[in-house]
């Protein structure tokens, strides 16, 4: 029996050997298969982790910068519109300027700290120096030392950003130039051990893990700042073990491939603190901007631990609707910044006593210029791909004069708050010289976003137009001088298809035979048609072209009086010609584009080409100089007195559609339209309402009175108004106007006559008396 029992139970032996047998060898693959699994999936997390954190630590938006003021003796400088260059580029107004980005103002002199700074040409160090302005220019300059300065020049204002994504917002800044004390309490209140760590802490998530058993549920995440960084660029908020395996195993291979600086460097600029709208506020340079509107390194202890405390939950903690929570958070912030040891025990206690400091409402939006930085990515977009301004972290040093920039919102802003809601505006300010775009306004809100009407508003430009017609006159002095008559009698013209066009005067009146300047001055349309079509359309529309105009491939007898349409920055372009006395400068509103590491990469320079002589373009600005002085733009008196020194053109189109103004002066054009998003009657014309923000604008600016000096080939002669001959000083209502040398009338006047007889007469009896 023993025998038997014992083969039976060797039997079973036997038999469970190739079982347990298959068992071990299925459990040692599936292990294998694991290990493998896991390996392939650790790689591919690893191959994840480098090129994803590669792409997003180098993905810095492009920093676009204003121009830099130059000062020098002599440089025409209102006080207050200095002020406001120094607070747009956020210099801070103290008593004595010891740090840099400060300055004092005693009246007129200001003292000035500038910060170091790379320009495109080169670095330039921080300095002290004094300004002292009289009579609107510097009439000193000089260092800290007392030695006269020929030129100086600020370190320019920061202006908006080409920001790599559509919803995320950031200010990206190096780890050096982060205040130590709040890089020191990030780590102490998030990280203690965050040095010696490699991407987890086994303590921490053993205290985590014990917290979640307890509740049943993930409450606490024992993160560390690099599983922090790592759920941020990679993984979604989801509480799930698998995302937690993940993260755990992210974080060691970022800290395998990076060192505890650069990834301190990337949490810093990343981590999320805010919400507006849907833009997501990340990092701390842009959370000091959005909560306290100033940059990082000017926040004071209370606002840096404010700023840490938010880290924990910036919807819970947000100091704009629960500011007792995050005051209590700040506070306990400011307990562990003492107890750390790097903050001392007296300014913590000062810090506790202060307010949160907050804006009461965050910024509207990304820039405080949306119009003019939309001008700057187009104007870009020809040379760069967006992914370059988007990810390089380029430097963009732009056009923009902070003063004129607010003068021309504020002169929009003021002016449209007279009219009806949905009555919009549209200005640009343009350097005559340079071709620069010192402003611009895209609508009656400067700071919303939408709609540019400067860029994008192509209107009927209305008797805009006219300089071309009366300049094509112009252009033929064996015809045409500025005191040639035009009849101002109806005249009807037939299309093509039958259809009759008679065109009215705006007054509705009939004004006989006027002088070629009058009918500029005074706008007057009869004349302008009659005179277009004596020329012929086509050589009107190349004159249009050659001052920088684009045009349909038919054009039509209304052109005359402005049915072309043109956006605000177009009719610049136009005017720039007319301004700069016959030379065509592309408008620019990019200086020059260089790397984050400060090589050039682009100039964008000034490229001029003489499309008008001069003579010509003289007789016609000399014309619009009357406009303002005795004609429909003679409103421009109201703001800029007896001393107007300007030149320029309204312009009114059917039904008081569309309102412009058009004027310079030596060193400044100013385009301004004001009209319906859906081309609805305003009530007002060129005089009434463009003018009046153009008036408002120039005013609050310093500019070169218009003075052009006579050039060779051109005399002036006096003319008689009712007949266009020669006219002499003394002939009543003659007017004295520049004429192309050998080209003045043939014909004189009868009191011209009468003057000659006495006049030869007198000499001859002189001879006797000798």
């Amino acid at each position: 029996m023993a025998a038997r029992k014992g083969s039976k139970g060797g039997r079973r032996r036997q038999q469970r050997g190739p079982v347990a047998r298959f068992l071990r060898r299925g459990l040692l693959l599936a292990l294998v298969l694991a290990v493998v699994a896991g390996a392939g999936w650790t790689w591919w997390l690893n191959q994840r982790v480098v090129a994803e954190f590669e792409n997003r630590q180098w993905a810095l938006p492009a920093d676009v910068y204003a121009r830099p003021l130059e000062l020098y003796k002599g440089l025409t400088l209102d006080t207050d519109a200095f002020a406001r260059e120094l607070a747009a580029a956020d210099y801070q107004r103290v008593r004595d300027p010891k740090a840099p980005g400060s300055y004092s103002r005693n009246g007129a002199t200001f003292e000035i700290h500038r910060r170091a700074f790379r320009f495109p040409d080169g670095r330039a160090g921080e300095r002290r120096i004094r300004v002292t302005v009289d009579n609107g220019r510097v009439a000193r300059l000089r260092g800290a030392d007392g030695k006269a300065l020929d030129l100086f020049r600020l370190d320019p204002a920061r202006i908006g950003s080409v920001h790599p994504g559509q919803h995320a917002d950031r200010e990206p800044m190096a780890l050096s130039d982060m205040p130590r004390s709040l890089v020191a309490a990030l780590i102490a209140v998030e990280d203690r051990r965050f040095t010696e760590h490699f991407g987890v802490s086994p303590l921490a998530i053993l205290r985590a893990a014990v917290a979640n058993i307890r509740a049943g549920e993930i409450v606490q995440g024992g993160s560390t700042l690099t599983q922090q960084l790592v759920k941020n660029l990679f993984l979604s908020n989801e509480r799930t073990l698998w995302r937690k395996a993940n993260e755990a195993v992210m974080a060691v291979l970022l800290e395998w491939h990076y060192d505890k600086r650069t990834i301190l460097e990337t949490y810093l600029n990343e981590v999320y603190l805010g919400q507006d709208g849907d833009r997501a506020i990340h990092g701390f340079g842009l959370a000091s901007r959005f909560y306290f509107g100033k940059p990082l390194e000017r926040t004071d202890l209370a606002e840096q631990a404010l700023l840490v405390a938010m880290v924990k939950g910036p919807s819970w903690y947000d100091p704009r609707r629960h500011p007792e929570r995050a005051r209590k958070r700040r506070d306990l912030v400011l307990d562990v910044m003492a107890e750390g040891g790097f903050a001392d025990a007296d300014a913590v206690a000062r810090a506790r006593k202060q307010p949160l400091g907050v804006h009461e409402s965050p910024p509207e939006a990304r820039t405080a210029y949306p119009a003019f930085m939309d001008l700057v990515r187009r104007d870009l977009s020809r040379d760069y791909r967006r992914e370059d301004l988007n990810n390089d972290g380029l430097r963009i040093f732009t056009t923009m004069a902070p003063s004129v920039q607010h003068a021309a919102e504020q002169a929009v802003v003021r002016r449209t708050g007279n009219w009806k809601d949905d009555t919009q505006a549209a200005a640009v300010v343009v350097g005559v010289d340079t071709g620069e775009v010192e402003a611009l306004v895209g609508g009656r809100d400067p700071r919303f976003p939408g709609f540019n009407r400067a860029l994008d508003a192509a209107r009927p430009i209305g008797s805009l137009v006219k300089p071309a017609v009366y300049l094509t006159a112009l252009e033929r002095p064996g015809q045409y001088g500025l005191g040639s008559v035009i009849h101002d009698r109806p005249v009807t013209v037939q299309g093509a298809d039958g259809q009759t066009w008679t065109p009215r005067n705006y007054d509705r009146e009939r004004h006989g035979d006027v002088p070629l300047w009058a009918a500029l001055a005074h706008s007057y349309n009869v004349p302008t048609v009659r005179l277009g079509l004596d020329l012929g359309l086509r050589a009107v529309a190349d004159t249009l072209s050659r001052l920088g105009g684009s045009l349909p491939d038919t054009v039509y007898p209304s052109m005359l009086l402005g049915t072309v349409s043109y956006t605000p920055l177009e009719v610049a372009g136009i005017y720039e010609t007319i301004a700069t006395g016959g030379y065509h400068t592309p408008l620019r509103a990019v200086r020059t584009v260089m790397t984050r590491d400060g090589e050039v990469l682009s100039r964008y320079s000034l490229t001029v080409e003489r499309t008008v002589e001069r003579v010509p373009m003289y007789l016609l600005r000399n014309a619009m100089q009357r406009v303002v002085r005795e004609g429909t733009g003679r409103g421009v008196q109201r703001w800029l007195g007896t001393r107007p020194g300007v030149a320029g053109k309204t312009g009114t189109t059917d039904d008081l559609r569309d309102s412009w103004f058009a004027g310079f002066s030596a060193d400044r054009l100013g385009v301004v339209w004001v009209g319906r998003d859906d081309n609805g009657r305003t009530g007002l014309t060129g005089a009434t309402g463009a003018l009046t923000v153009w008036g408002e604008l120039f005013a609050a600016l310093p500019y070169k009175p218009l003075n052009p000096r006579m050039p060779d080939g051109v005399e002036p002669a006096w003319i008689d108004p009712d007949t266009g001959r020669l006219a002499n000083a003394d002939c009543p209502d003659a007017v004295q106007l520049p004429y192309a040398r050998g080209a003045e009338p043939d014909e004189r006047a009868e009191c011209a006559r009468r003057g000659n007889v006495v006049e030869r007469a007198g000499a001859w009896l002189r001879g006797l008396v000798d």
